[in-house]
């Protein structure tokens, strides 16, 4: 139950780190990113929804959550969860794919935009390593 708890605390915090980071460069630059971030445009049900920030950044949350419980667990299974790597990778083909998601919505950067999305893969970058960085630390920590 402990390493639950963490893994849930893991990924509230590197969510808020993302979405604090997309936040503050689509502030700086204009580039929708956090938008992006936010958006639930491509989803069927969802999209219909009356939804505003603090409800669409509270599902961003839920889904780092289980983005981080998935990731730990899949990691563990494979002998190579104490290691940041697979985390920062893992998480650099999510934001690549999820990028594309842009061409659903007329709200979120251009498909081509190239600024907006050097700053979501560096976003993705980020959240990885403070989510590979927690896990490991969890990890090592369990066997003290």
């Amino acid at each position: 139950m402990k390493l639950c708890i963490k893994l849930i605390v893991s990924g509230v915090l590197a969510a808020f780190v993302l979405g604090g980071f997309l936040k503050k460069v689509e502030q700086i630059t204009g580039e929708t990113v956090y938008v992006l971030l936010l958006n639930v445009d491509y989803f069927p049900i969802i999209k219909d929804w009356e939804m505003n920030e603090i409800l669409d950044f509270s599902l961003h949350v839920f889904v780092s959550i289980g983005l981080v419980i998935i990731l730990y667990w899949v990691f563990n299974r494979l002998g190579v969860s104490r290691n940041i790597y697979p985390y920062v990778i893992a998480n650099l083909m999510i934001g690549f794919t999820l990028f594309f998601t842009t061409a659903f919505s007329n709200r979120t950067p251009d498909i081509l935009d190239v600024a907006a999305f050097t700053y979501w893969i560096v976003g993705h970058l980020i959240y990885g390593v403070i989510v590979g960085c927690f896990i490991v630390y969890i990890d090592v920590k369990r066997d003290r």
